[in-house]
């Protein structure tokens, strides 16, 4: 099985047990343009494969991803939205591990960091394979991302 069919199958398992969303697929791209009022959750990965996971998701998603997920209404970007996507991109950054190893020893994550604007760029300075999987939660759509250094 690929990397990608493994990263959707992940993100649909977290998205239905800890957020309490169906998610689906409706596109994989290897390229995207500036994000625009979005929040970005990422984990990078050192060690046997090199890289960086990240959740870039609108801020309308992300607040109804945040609800869900802490069961509360969530009426802004604040410090529970950077925290909960932090955590998805966690928990995505765990499934990634052990997709790319065999017994998860020989990668290690960093700690989770969010980042949001009006409008950023989210780029690789090196020469990396990317993996972008297009979610759509019902209230919206968000991208899954994973950049590897070749």
């Amino acid at each position: 099985m690929e990397i990608q069919d493994k990263m959707i199958e992940a993100t649909k398992e977290i998205f239905s047990t800890m957020v309490m969303m169906d998610v689906t697929v409706t596109a994989v791209m290897h390229d995207h343009g500036p994000l625009q009022d979005t929040i970005t959750g990422m984990i990078g990965l050192a060690g046997k494969r090199k890289g960086i996971l990240a959740v870039h998701i609108p801020y309308a998603v992300a607040k109804a991803i945040t609800s869900s997920f802490l069961m509360m209404d969530v009426e802004e970007i604040n410090e529970d939205v950077h925290d909960a996507i932090g955590e998805i991109a966690n928990m995505l950054g765990g499934n990634v591990k052990t997709i790319l190893s065999d017994n998860g020893r020989d990668i290690d994550l960093s700690l989770p960091s969010t980042i949001s604007g009006s409008e950023y760029s989210f780029q690789s300075d090196k020469d990396v394979e990317k993996i972008i999987i297009n979610f759509d939660t019902g209230n919206g759509e968000f991208l899954v991302e994973l950049d590897l250094e070749k």
